[in-house]
């Protein structure tokens, strides 16, 4: 019976460590994150499940424990757009929870994930009380806004290597990403996915993108080297 119900039905409380994963929460004052610690929820997805989907209105401001989130729109051809993936730590949708209007995108899973809830009604309550978690979100539209401007910018060079290094760049971003570290678990295959390239010319990406210094391909993930380098090479193309 379990495994018919939505992601939706299937939350529930956070447990402390998943608590502990939730980067913004340290910086609230005792009132604000008392009440934020009331209302998180969270939920199991499987691979496949959508958390949120085009024209669906808001009801939460959502971020990732644990697990790997693709961003993605339908094109005007038929096709889909692939915006960005969402790696542990990552919180987004704050800009739709702010003006609380439909969704303009999805955000599904690629792998069994753990997605955190925040009501989009203690969401606003956070804004109206709280000086940090304004600070937070503030810096969360803009370092966004950055991100989106520089992926529309490199997808118009149409360089394969150039679009693996921007996707890679995008997911180790200390701000928007503080969970991710040096070290992320991504398989070829779901960067594959986020890059919509195949898993064999993400291959190639990879091993010169190594080659260079800048990462490090590991068992199960990759590692960052050296960031500098690895955003300077999206810009050298």
């Amino acid at each position: 019976m379990s495994q018919d119900l939505s992601l939706h039905q299937r939350r529930r409380p956070p447990s402390r460590g998943e608590l502990d994963g939730i980067p913004w929460l340290g910086l609230l004052e005792a009132e604000a994150r008392e009440r934020a610690v009331a209302t998180l929820v969270v939920g199991d997805a499987k691979a496949g499940d959508y958390v949120c989907r085009v024209g669906r209105p808001v009801t939460y401001w959502f971020g990732l424990v644990d697990g790997l989130l693709k961003m993605s729109a339908d094109n005007a051809q038929g096709g889909t757009m692939t915006f960005t993936g969402v790696p542990p730590g990552g919180w987004f949708g704050e800009g739709t929870a702010v003006k609380r209007e439909p969704y303009r995108y999805n955000i599904q899973a690629l792998r069994k994930s753990v997605v955190a809830g925040l009501p989009i009604d203690t969401f606003h309550w956070l804004l109206d009380h709280s000086i940090p978690f304004n600070r937070f979100v503030m810096n969360q539209l803009n370092e966004r806004l950055g991100q989106f401007i520089a992926a529309r910018e490199i997808d118009r060079l149409g360089s394969p290597d150039v679009r693996v290094a921007r996707s890679l760049a995008a997911l180790f971003n200390p701000v928007l990403y503080p969970g991710v570290g040096q070290v992320l678990r991504i398989t070829q295959q779901e960067l594959a996915y986020l890059v919509g390239l195949s898993r064999q010319r993400v291959n190639e990406a990879l091993a010169a993108l190594q080659a260079q210094g800048a990462i490090r391909v590991e068992y199960g993930g990759l590692r960052v080297l050296d960031l500098a380098a690895l955003r300077s090479s999206v810009t050298a193309h």
